[in-house]
């Protein structure tokens, strides 16, 4: 008996099936897979400079899109749908509160029938220095790791149920170079160790979920966004200096990383983690 013949259970998967499982039909153009048509997306911290970015390379590529995110910013799923020709919705949501994350997902499912792509992106920065500045409180660790680690678990558990449901899906986590290296000169433990969380559970759930859905995670270096305007720009100079490209990224390059864990062209990666950094992570 070969082995194409043979009937082995997987030991992995917590959904049982035999191995080796039959991989998808592969009758599209490389081109076709890469588009969005016909697939809903949606992405958490979607009105920030990254979020808004993905959802218009997303636009672009045919999808739909559903904005989520603590600012309501509903001009930006109307522009999407005059330009791109597509479906775009804005919803408000507080992704450190897991009622919100479910009763958002569940409207959004309604709303556009499926999800079939969930981008967990949103997150905050950790600005204050050492840990052990006085002014610095457990208070504001903690707000960290609510919004940071513990939202992205929300958008998990509950985008899962759809995936698990619909028996596909793609999950898609915004990790950070700051997960795999120590920023210097700004001290950011608070942040690191949220992106570290972030990173390895990527990795988890993609076991996890591996019956049903692909789970990665994009790892973006020093981006140019309004939320580095106060450093000062000696301060972003070293940045620049321990970067090999020399610069910062602009949000739109951060795209085609999440595009192409997003799409039908990786329909056999997941577990990874995609560093778009210039280089930084190489030294």
């Amino acid at each position: 008996m070969t082995l194409q013949e043979s009937t082995y259970k997987s030991l992995i998967t917590p959904v049982p099936h035999d191995v080796p499982c039959k991989p998808p039909k592969s009758d599209r153009s490389i081109l076709d897979k890469f588009s969005m048509k016909n697939k809903v997306t949606v992405i958490t911290g979607g009105a920030g400079s990254i979020g808004m970015a993905i959802a218009e390379g997303f636009a672009q590529a045919g999808g739909d899109i559903a904005i989520v995110d603590y600012k309501y910013e509903p001009l930006i799923s109307k522009k999407l749908e005059q330009e791109y020709n597509v479906r775009a919705k804005s919803y408000q949501l507080d992704v450190s509160v897991p009622e919100e994350v479910e009763a958002v997902v569940k409207q959004i499912e309604a709303d556009f029938g499926t999800i079939d792509v969930f981008i967990a992106n949103a997150g905050i920065a950790w600005t204050k220095g050492s840990i052990l500045k006085p002014e610095n409180s457990v208070k504001d660790w903690t707000r960290i790791y609510d919004v940071d680690v513990h939202g992205v678990y929300y958008c998990a558990r509950y985008v899962g149920e759809v995936f698990k449901r619909n028996g596909k899906g793609s999950l898609i986590l915004t990790a950070s170079m700051s997960a795999h290296i120590v920023n210097v000169p700004n001290y950011q433990t608070a942040y690191n160790s949220a992106k570290a969380a972030v990173l390895h559970m990527g990795k988890s759930l993609a076991v996890e979920f591996a019956g049903f859905a692909r789970v990665n995670t994009v790892s973006p270096g020093y981006t140019n966004t309004p939320l580095s305007d106060p450093i000062p720009t000696a301060q972003r100079a070293k940045w620049w200096g321990l970067t090999p490209m020399g610069r910062e990224a602009e949000p739109e390059e951060l795209v085609g990383a999440f595009l192409y864990l997003a799409c039908d062209a990786s329909s056999f990666t997941t577990g990874t983690d995609i560093r778009v950094d210039g280089g930084y992570c190489s030294v």
